[in-house]
């Protein structure tokens, strides 16, 4: 709109004001950008009818193709400036905007005709730019730059805030040359750095604009803005926080009596002044902390700057796929501060990349040796930090040093405990650090967590210890830490714990740092046992149970005066536990499980008694002890008669499965089945720490041997789907394990299923091993030779079996021990190798006599039978003997399938003798009584016979 043509737009308090070109509110202005205000025009002119987005960005940006989002962003700022009435602006979704209101058109001696806006863009003198030209190629900011230039055009002041070595000057010069061809204005660059004195600020940006101010006028922010008067100018603040408030008064009056100045302000500390758009530039992107493929790291913007820099002081570098994650740990260490990896690049150019990787602990005294043209503050990453820590008064320093005892962040309420201040003062605090980007928003609004960049951190906690305030610091959190892991030690609280575990698993550095200081040499052992106890069940509800079982260890080591105490009794609980998932069925676990035990008698603790029985069960269980194991179950329905259900179904559980290997089928299989029916499953999270197992999972997994055993191979096969599908649900690594390992050995290769056994059985190896359930893994091992040696592998097969089988002699887990000592026995002899193949199922079936482990001798003595054949010099009779003998043993225990696969081999022996019909009548009544489960390579085989037979 043309100057002679001085028309103002009312509605409702809101001035349009095209002349002046400004948006008043109640006779105050309210600053808006350059083409944000445009668009108010052209909305304005528009009586209240829609203006298409084509036509808006027709005329606002003529010539230049833009996109929806820059459009959207000058939007945005209209509605800030709108405040209360942002609802005067309405958009049709997909259409346009439209501007509401009664607007009525104030002029003086024009006509009533309003001109479309539609200005030239041609200058009518060329503008001044003092800005730098770029020494290098900006990384990783293409996205910001674009949404800066937007920003610019759209508010009439934008602060680019961060920490130290963020990149703001950079980026802010960057947007300064980008938008310079387009603004039809003059950009000046003010560099704030060098002054002393806040006073010298308006003097410091006169000089830039090369202003003359009349004489006896006071160098003030007024009187530089009044000279500056309708000048288009974007000028660049640079580096405002050291004399934040006088740079603070001197955008404010530019902005309030300049209609055609911009500020873009670079700063640590946000101006705070109306108007203000506050954008905080974010680190480089990092890769993630799991291992990326080689092309994936050189994606993220932090390694190509790495790269770009070191190859800048060694021109032939070029980094091997084997350096990829160090240059990766070295970015996500240094937080993807762009100075700190330049810093590192340039050390990496001359020391390398490991002694780089190696040295970050030490990163003040290595990140040194900035470019020589860079300001000083900027040359070390100390010095970097030394200049906004001084700027802090001493109270936001003693806060920010203590914020530093947090490895994983904190909550208001922590930083309370810590600070040992009241709530309000402590909340003000954060916020004044937030503001000066030492501290960043780590959470949502509804969960606040705030974090200090590493880099930050490493350096508050060395100021921190230089305070001599570090011990009672790092005590105040281990105090902290008592209160918050509580309720894992309550029995009325644990169930509300585990439901928000998300909330506690994200103190679990925090955790750590406590416990690691009171067990060291300066630190406070009482407390540590405290706290370790405390957090014990914390540990296996977040499935750590090695670590569970190391902090356990490292308590008792240092018991001190808490021996004989509940503490004790529940360290060794923990650590008994643990030891037999982690390492095995060991004299060490079971001594710590027994005296726990007795504390817990002592204590007439109910909660602790049930736990150590159950885990003096699951020891004898797995160690093949399984009268005693039968005997501790029977203690345990002893000490829960006539409790709740759960109570019930636990100990029919706990009794069920010594009666499975016993091979007491039928009452075992009843007893369990109806463990599963009966038991809550409200109760499982908590009873998975108390009694160390799954009640649902593991009672389906053992019930798939009854199932099998007794031919009802379909349920069987469902029963360890539905035991998988449940061990998932818990999220618990140990209960998966054992649903994986029974699925896998027990039901897929004792059906013949060899795929899904190879599926069930690399899991499991993978799950172990990244765990560290040593038992497990030897299991998996097992799987993988036996699948070996049953598809034609032999000799491959026989190395994975014997370390697995050795693995569980170690740590005494020998439920599945017979049944691999079978496998490798039937390995040994189709490689040829059948005297030794006899020699182990001879071991084999002494160890299942001698420890009543009678389910699978039916199966032994049928493999001892297929051994003799292969020896070939003894006489038939000796081997029908064998097959029959396993027969007898099968049909006494009501173990159908077992009867079937000796039956199937016995006919097969009479077969190759031509006695047909003798193999018929032992073959064709036992196959008669199978209803189910003929899809099964093993069952297949028999009918393949019989029809051979017939």
């Amino acid at each position: 709109m043309q100057q002679n043509n001085p028309l103002v737009f009312e509605s409702s308090g809101w001035e349009v004001d095209l002349a002046q070109r400004e948006l008043r509110a109640r006779g105050l202005t309210v600053p808006l950008g350059s083409r944000a205000f445009e668009i108010v025009e052209i909305l304005v002119q528009s009586g209240g009818e829609l203006v298409t987005k084509d036509d808006l960005m027709r005329r606002v940006w003529p010539g230049l193709n833009v996109e929806d989002n820059t459009i959207q962003v000058h939007i945005s700022a209209i509605r800030k400036a709108l405040g209360p009435d942002r609802g005067m602006l309405k958009t049709d979704s997909g259409r346009g905007y439209r501007l509401l209101g009664d607007w009525v058109i104030r002029q003086e001696n024009q006509p009533r005709h309003v001109e479309p806006v539609n200005r030239p863009r041609a200058a009518i003198h060329p503008f001044l730019t003092n800005v730098p030209v770029a020494a290098s190629a900006l990384i990783g900011r293409e996205m910001a730059v674009q949404h800066l230039c937007d920003l610019v055009s759209a508010y009439r002041v934008v602060t680019l805030t961060g920490p130290g070595g963020i990149g703001k000057t950079v980026l802010a010069s960057e947007v300064a040359r980008r938008v310079f061809p387009t603004v039809e204005s003059d950009v000046l660059f003010v560099e704030l750095v060098s002054l002393s004195d806040p006073d010298l600020v308006p003097s410091t940006v006169a000089s830039v604009l090369n202003l003359q101010l009349r004489g006896g006028d006071e160098m003030s922010p007024e009187s530089v803005a009044r000279v500056v008067g309708d000048r288009k100018v974007l000028l660049v603040l640079d580096n405002c926080e050291h004399v934040i408030d006088a740079a603070a008064r001197m955008a404010e009056a530019l902005v309030r009596l300049c209609p055609h100045a911009t500020v873009l302000a670079t700063s640590r500390e946000v101006l705070r002044i109306e108007g203000e758009y506050v954008y905080r530039v974010p680190a480089l992107d990092v890769p993630a902390q799991q291992v990326e493929a080689e092309g994936n790291v050189l994606e993220h913007s932090s390694v190509q700057l790495f790269i770009a820099r070191t190859r800048s002081l060694q021109a032939d570098f070029g980094p091997q796929a084997e350096k990829l994650p160090l240059i990766a740990a070295i970015c996500r260490q240094l937080d993807g501060i762009p100075l700190a990896i330049e810093f590192a690049a340039a050390r990496a150019a001359s020391l390398g990349i490991q002694q780089v990787a190696g040295r970050l602990d030490d990163r003040f005294a290595l990140l040194t040796g900035g470019r020589r043209t860079a300001l000083p503050r900027h040359q070390t990453l100390r010095a970097t930090l030394d200049w906004s820590y001084e700027l802090l008064p001493e109270t936001e320093r003693r806060l920010l040093r203590q914020l530093a005892i947090f490895p994983a962040g904190f909550t208001l309420e922590a930083a309370t405990a810590i600070a040992n201040q009241t709530e309000s003062w402590v909340a003000l605090g954060i916020s004044n650090l937030v503001s000066k980007s030492l501290v960043a928003l780590d959470g949502t609004e509804a969960a606040q967590r705030w974090r200090l960049l590493e880099t930050v951190r490493a350096y508050s906690l060395e100021k921190l210890a230089e305070s001599g305030e570090h011990e009672q610091v790092v005590r105040r959190l281990a105090r902290f830490c008592v209160a918050l892991f509580a309720p894992f030690a309550t029995d009325d609280q644990l169930q509300s714990a585990i439901d928000e575990l998300g909330r506690y698993r994200r103190e679990v550095d925090n955790l750590r740092a406590a416990l690691n200081w009171a067990f060291s040499p300066g630190g406070d052992a009482a407390l540590g046992v405290e706290l370790a106890a405390i957090a014990s069940d914390f540990w296996v509800a977040l499935s750590l149970v090695a670590e569970s079982s190391e902090w356990a260890d490292t308590a008792l080591a240092q018991i001190g005066d808490a021996a004989g105490t509940r503490s004790e009794m529940v360290l060794r609980c923990s650590l008994g536990f643990a030891l037999i998932y982690t390492k095995g069925m060991s004299a060490h676990a079971r001594d710590t499980l027994t005296r726990a035990l007795a504390l817990a008698r002592q204590f007439q603790d109910f909660d602790y008694q049930q736990r150590l029985t159950c885990g003096l069960w699951l020891f004898s269980a797995r160690s093949m002890a399984l009268n005693d194991a039968l005997a501790f179950a029977r203690e345990y329905e002893e000490v829960t008669r006539g409790r709740d259900l759960q109570f019930r179904a636990t100990a029919a559980w706990l009794v069920g499965i010594p009666q499975t290997y016993l091979a007491e089928h039928n009452e075992a299989s009843e007893r369990l089945q109806w463990a599963v029916g009966q038991y809550p499953v409200v109760r499982r999270r908590i009873d998975m720490m108390r009694l160390g197992a799954d009640v649902r999972a593991s009672a389906l997994a053992h019930d798939t041997v009854n199932l099998m055993s007794q031919g009802r191979l379909d349920a069987a096969s469902r029963a360890s789907q539905s035991a998988i599908e449940e061990a998932r649900a818990t999220n618990q690594p140990f209960v998966l394990c054992v649903a994986l390992a029974w699925a896998a050995g027990f039901v897929s290769l004792g059906l013949g299923e060899l795929d899904r056994a190879r599926e069930y059985g690399e899991e499991l190896v993978d799950h172990a091993y990244k765990h560290a359930l040593r038992p497990f893994y030897a299991a998996g091992l097992c799987v993988r030779g036996s699948l070996l040696a049953r598809r034609g592998q032999p000799e491959a097969g026989v190395g994975p079996l014997r370390s697995g089988l050795a693995e569980m002699q170690e740590a005494v887990y020998l439920l599945f021990y017979p049944f691999f000592r079978a496998e490798l026995a039937a390995a040994l002899g189709a490689m040829g190798r059948v005297d030794d193949g006899l020699c182990e199922i001879e071991a084999s079936l002494r160890f299942a006599i001698e420890t009543d482990y009678r389910w699978f001798v039916p199966e032994m003595l049928r493999t001892k039978g297929d051994l003799l054949a292969l020896r070939d010099t003894d006489h038939p009779s000796v081997i029908e003997d064998m097959y029959r003998r396993s027969m007898q043993q099968a049909n006494d225990q009501k173990a159908l399938y077992w009867e079937l696969s000796a039956a199937t081999s016995l006919a097969g022996h009479l077969q190759r003798q031509r006695k047909d019909a003798e193999a018929l009548a032992v073959l064709a009544p036992v196959y008669g009584r199978m209803t189910e489960g003929f899809a099964a390579p093993s069952v297949k085989r028999a009918k393949s016979i019989l029809d051979q037979l017939s």
